[in-house]
This record gives structure tokens, C-alpha cells and sequence, in this order.
């Protein structure tokens, strides 16, 4: 039980720490802030979090964003209207996550191979159909996805909201969540049980890639560019916030609350650090050591149960 609530207990904990130690972080502008670079991560590890819990894992997902942010940057400069150019890119990131899940499922491979070699390719293709140059013109009307507000509330965080409840219904209350923690607590017995896993493992890839699609148009429209180098190491904070949300790299566990505490406590470590002037070398080495830990906190607490 401890465990479980030691990352909201983290997340508190960093949030106190960070208002005393800087004048400037409780600020609206800075929390809004906070809240914007973080949905981009939050919204993908959303996806991350059904594929970890299905036992799965998958490196391509910021290759997809890049990919999908940029398709659907270039239907709105080919003169496509704006819901056109986003359901662009969340078509072409659901088009990517299926073909991760189908590599994975029909090929028998594992999904860490497959994916880090769709990651590969993925970058190519888009920096092939880029020449390597962002997408500039946009409409400017595009920004609002990124950058509005309602209610005095940033939109992305309304948009967060609304995805991380449609992942937890899925999950908590319909067949494909309840077979995915069966899938990813023991493939083999679900298969003997008659759960059709291929096609449910496809499907949390599938709905994955959905949301690194959204992901990607949150990013464009952030920058107000078509960025084809887009997404460079985010899979490894979308995997942290994961594990540092409670999920199991074994399959099986995992949480959306879990996970958006996880993620927020990667948006206020990277806040925190710009705010007091934390080289961004070190952030990445503290993101590197925070997994190693919550993953060794994993296996201990399995090991003692299991003894």
C-alpha cells in the first residue's frame, strides 16, 4: 500500500519543495506552463500505459508523434481545413500503432525488436517526405489545440481529462481492458482461456498510436510547425512515467491515475530544473536513475510476495 502511494506522495512532496525553493513557480504563467509541456507526454503515456499493462512495450512513440504531427501539418498547408488536418494525424498514428501491434502479434516478435525497428523506420519516412524541412504554414487558428484556453483553463487540460477517462473506463470497465490485464499478467492462460489475444493486442496498439496521433497535433500546434525531428527521447518519458506511476515492465499493472502522477512528476522535475537552473545533461541522467528505481522497487516488492 505504501508503494502505491509513494508517487502522490513524490508529486506533493516536489510540489512544495519547488514553490519554497522558487518564487516564480506558483505563478499562473509558470503552472499553465507546467500544464502544457506536460500533456504531450501525459497524453502518450496514456496509450503506453494500456500497451505496459498488456505486457507489451513500444520505442516508436515519439517516432510517431513526429510522423503524425507531420502529416497533419502538411494536409493544413495543402490547404485542408484544420479538423481535417487533425484527424490527419491521429489517423496516421492509429495507421502506425496497428502495424506495431499486427508485426507483434502475427510475426511472433517481440514487441521491444519490433518496435525500436518501426522507431527506425518511422524517422526515416518522415524525414524522407519532410526533405528534413519542418511545415511552416499553418493556420494560425491551429494554435488554439496547443495554446488555448477555456474557462480560464488551458485546453489541452480539458483534452488530457477527457482521454484519461475514456483510457480508464477501457480499462476498468470493458472487455478489452479486462483482457489486456489478463494478457499481460499471463499470455499463455488467457490464450487457453479462449481470449483472442492477437487481436487485442493489436488493438491497445492501435489505440496507442491514436494517442500519440493527438499527441503529435498537441506538439504542432504548440510549436505552430511541422516538426520532423519532433518527439527525440520522449519514449523514455513515457515509459518513466509509467513505471513511475505503478505500471510493471513484467505486464499486468498499471493505472491511469498512477500514470498522470507519473507524468506530472516528470513535467515538474523538468519545470523545476529550468526554473533553478539545472543543466538539462543532468535532468536526463535524473530521468535515467528514477526508472532504474522504480523498477527495483518493483521487483522487490514481486520478489517478497512472492516469497
Amino acid at each position: 500500500m505504501i508503494q502505491r502511494l509513494l508517487p502522490f506522495l513524490t508529486l506533493i512532496i516536489l510540489f512544495v519543495a519547488l514553490a519554497l525553493a522558487s518564487p516564480y513557480f506558483l505563478t499562473p504563467a509558470n503552472l499553465s506552463s507546467v500544464v502544457r509541456q506536460t500533456a504531450v507526454i501525459n497524453t502518450m503515456a496514456l496509450g503506453m500505459t494500456m500497451i505496459i499493462i498488456a505486457g507489451g512495450i513500444d520505442l516508436s512513440v515519439g517516432a510517431i508523434l513526429a510522423f503524425s504531427g507531420l502529416l497533419g501539418a502538411m494536409a493544413m498547408q495543402a490547404g485542408m481545413p484544420i479538423w481535417l488536418g487533425v484527424a490527419t494525424g491521429l489517423l496516421a498514428g492509429a495507421f502506425c500503432g496497428l502495424i506495431n501491434g499486427l508485426l507483434t502479434v502475427r510475426l511472433n516478435i517481440n514487441p521491444f525488436i519490433v518496435t525500436l525497428g518501426t522507431l527506425g523506420i518511422l524517422r526515416g519516412v518522415t524525414l524522407i517526405i519532410s526533405n528534413g524541412l519542418p511545415v511552416h504554414r499553418i493556420p494560425p487558428r491551429f494554435a488554439f489545440l496547443g495554446e488555448g484556453s477555456v474557462l480560464g483553463v488551458p485546453f489541452v487540460l480539458w483534452l488530457l481529462a477527457l482521454c484519461a477517462i475514456a483510457t480508464h473506463v477501457i480499462l476498468e470497465h470493458t472487455r478489452l481492458g479486462r483482457y489486456a490485464f489478463a494478457i499481460g499478467s499471463n499470455p499463455d492462460a488467457a490464450f487457453y482461456t479462449g481470449i483472442p489475444v492477437g487481436f487485442y493486442t493489436a488493438a491497445v496498439y492501435t489505440i496507442s498510436g491514436l494517442l500519440c496521433g493527438l499527441a503529435g497535433m498537441i506538439e504542432a500546434s504548440r510549436l505552430m510547425t511541422g516538426q520532423p525531428t519532433a518527439g527525440q527521447g520522449y519514449e523514455l518519458q513515457v515509459i518513466a512515467a509509467v513505471v513511475i506511476g505503478g505500471g510493471s515492465l513484467r505486464g499486468g499493472e498499471g493505472s491511469v491515475p498512477g500514470t498522470l502522477v507519473g507524468a506530472f512528476i516528470m513535467g515538474l522535475l523538468s519545470n523545476g530544473s529550468d526554473l533553478l537552473g539545472i543543466s538539462p545533461y543532468l535532468q536526463q541522467a535524473i530521468i535515467g536513475a528514477i526508472i532504474i528505481v522504480a523498477v527495483t522497487l518493483d521487483e522487490l516488492r514481486k520478489r517478497r510476495f512472492a516469497s
